[in-house]
C-alpha cells in the first residue's frame, strides 16, 4: 500500500515532469502545420526544439537527418517520417550562428584533424584507451574503429548486429572495448586481439537506447540508458546488468563519470537535475541544479570530486559540489547559443567544447584563475560530443558531421 506521503512525492515528481515539459516547449514555438505535434513529441526526447531550429538543417538536408534521428531513436513510425520531413523543410528556416568568441590565454595548443577511412560513418563518441589508441564510434556505418597515434594507422571493426548505432565505449585492465548500441538492447564487447565481439542483451523489458558507459575500478561497468530515463551497472564478473529507473520520469540520462569513491553522477538532459546511484543498494538520489531552465548534457569529475557539467541550451559551464550542494555556473565564452557539449577534466582543468558557434571551438577552463581559453576548429562544425584525454593531457575528440578524428596538443 502506498502511503500518503508516498502519493504526494509521485504526485510532485509527476507535476515536475510536466512543468519540465511545459517549459521546454515555452522556449521555442514551432509554427503551425501538419507534423507540429509529431515533432514536439518525438524530436524532445533526446534534445529540445531549440536545437531543431538552430540546427542550420533547411530543405533537403531533413531527409537524410530524420532518417538519421530515428536511428537514433526518435520515436517517429514510417508512415509519421513523411509527414515530419515535409513540415521541417516547410517551416524551420535556418537561424545564423553565433561566431566563436576568441580568447586568448596562456596556453598554447594546436589541433589536428585526420578524416575517417569510411565516409559517413557519423561518428559519435571518441575514447583514449590505456594503451594510448585512440577508440570511436562509427554510428552510421555500423563500425568500431581505433587510431594509433604513433602509426598514424586507423582500423575499423564491423558489428556483429546489425543498425545496432554504436554509441559510447570504454576500455577495460585487460584492453577490452566495452560499448553501448543506441539502437539495440546490449552490451557489446570487443576483443582488438581477436576482432570478436561479445553481446550481453538487457534483458529489462523498457530498457532502450543505451547510451553512455562507464567503469568504476571495482569491476562495474555503469551505463546511462536514456530512452526509459533508467542507468545500469553491469558485474563484469558475474555479467548481470541490473537497471534502476530515475525518480523523475522522462528524465533523459545523458552523460555520466564516476567519482573518486566509485559512486556514478549522470546529467538528466531534459531536466534540470543531476542523479547519482548508490553503488552497493542502486539507490537513486537526484540534484536540482538552481535556474529551471538548466539542461545538464555532459559531465566531467575533477579529483575533488567536483561535478562538473555542460549546460547544452543556455550556453554555460556548471559546477555542482555534492559535498556542500552549492552550483556555481559560468556563461560560456561564445555567448547563450553556443551549445557546449562534450568535456573532460585534465586534472583540475575543464576542457569543452562549443557545437553551436559558426565554427566550433574548444575550450578550456581553469578553475583556479576561472579564465576561459578558446580555440577555433579549423574543419569548422564538426560537433564534438565527447571529449577524451591521453595520458599527456591531449584531449581528443570525433567530429560527427565534418567525420574526422581530432586532437588537440598543448605545447
Amino acid at each position: 500500500m502506498t502511503s500518503r506521503s508516498g502519493v504526494q512525492t509521485l504526485k510532485g515528481l509527476l507535476l515536475a515532469a510536466l512543468l519540465f515539459a511545459a517549459t521546454a516547449q515555452a522556449q521555442v514555438r514551432l509554427p503551425e502545420g501538419d507534423g507540429k505535434a509529431i515533432v514536439e513529441r518525438a524530436c524532445t526526447v533526446c534534445h529540445g526544439l531549440g536545437e531543431i531550429v538552430r540546427s542550420g538543417y533547411q530543405g533537403d538536408d531533413w531527409r537524410r537527418i530524420v532518417p538519421l534521428m530515428v536511428g537514433y531513436g526518435a520515436p517517429v513510425s514510417g508512415a509519421e517520417m513523411p509527414v515530419v520531413i515535409d513540415y521541417l523543410a516547410k517551416n524551420i528556416v535556418p537561424q545564423p550562428k553565433p561566431q566563436p568568441a576568441m580568447v586568448p590565454g596562456p596556453v598554447e595548443a594546436t589541433i589536428t584533424e585526420w578524416p575517417l577511412p569510411t565516409p559517413g560513418s557519423w561518428p559519435h563518441d571518441a575514447h583514449v584507451a590505456r594503451d594510448g589508441r585512440v577508440w570511436y564510434t562509427g554510428q552510421n556505418t555500423n563500425k568500431m574503429g581505433v587510431f594509433d597515434p604513433r602509426t598514424q594507422q586507423f582500423k575499423e571493426y564491423d558489428l556483429k548486429t546489425p543498425k545496432s548505432g554504436p554509441q559510447g565505449m570504454v576500455d577495460d585492465e585487460q584492453g577490452n572495448i566495452w560499448f553501448t548500441p543506441a539502437d539495440a538492447k546490449y552490451i557489446g564487447k570487443l576483443d582488438p586481439r581477436t576482432g570478436e565481439i561479445t553481446e550481453y542483451p538487457i534483458n529489462d523489458p523498457k530498457a532502450s537506447h543505451p547510451h553512455t558507459p562507464v567503469l568504476d575500478g571495482k569491476g562495474n561497468l555503469w551505463l546511462t540508458i536514456s530512452g526509459e530515463s533508467q542507468i545500469g551497472r553491469m558485474n563484469l564478473a558475474t555479467r548481470e546488468i541490473k537497471v534502476v529507473s530515475t525518480l523523475t520520469p522522462r528524465a533523459n540520462p545523458y552523460g555520466i563519470a564516476v567519482n573518486s569513491q566509485g559512486v556514478p553522477f549522470a546529467t538528466l538532459f531534459n531536466t534540470n537535475k543531476l542523479a547519482s546511484v548508490d553503488p552497493v543498494t542502486l539507490e537513486v538520489k537526484e540534484y536540482t541544479l538552481p535556474n529551471p531552465q538548466t539542461r545538464p548534457r555532459r559531465i566531467a569529475i575533477t579529483p575533488d570530486d567536483v561535478i562538473w557539467y555542460t549546460d547544452f541550451p543556455r550556453g554555460y559551464l556548471g559546477r555542482f559540489d555534492p559535498k556542500t550542494g552549492q552550483t556555481k555556473e559560468w556563461p560560456s565564452p561564445s555567448g547563450p547559443q553556443s551549445g557546449p557539449y562534450g568535456i573532460t577534466a585534465v586534472g583540475n582543468v575543464l576542457w569543452y567544447a562549443e557545437s553551436g558557434t559558426a565554427k566550433n571551438t574548444v575550450v578550456r577552463f581553469d578553475p583556479a584563475t576561472e579564465k576561459f581559453q578558446t580555440w577555433v576548429i579549423p574543419s569548422g562544425k564538426g560537433v564534438p560530443r565527447v571529449i577524451s584525454s591521453d595520458q599527456n593531457g591531449n584531449p581528443w575528440f570525433v567530429q560527427s558531421h565534418s567525420n574526422a578524428l581530432a586532437r588537440v596538443e598543448v605545447k
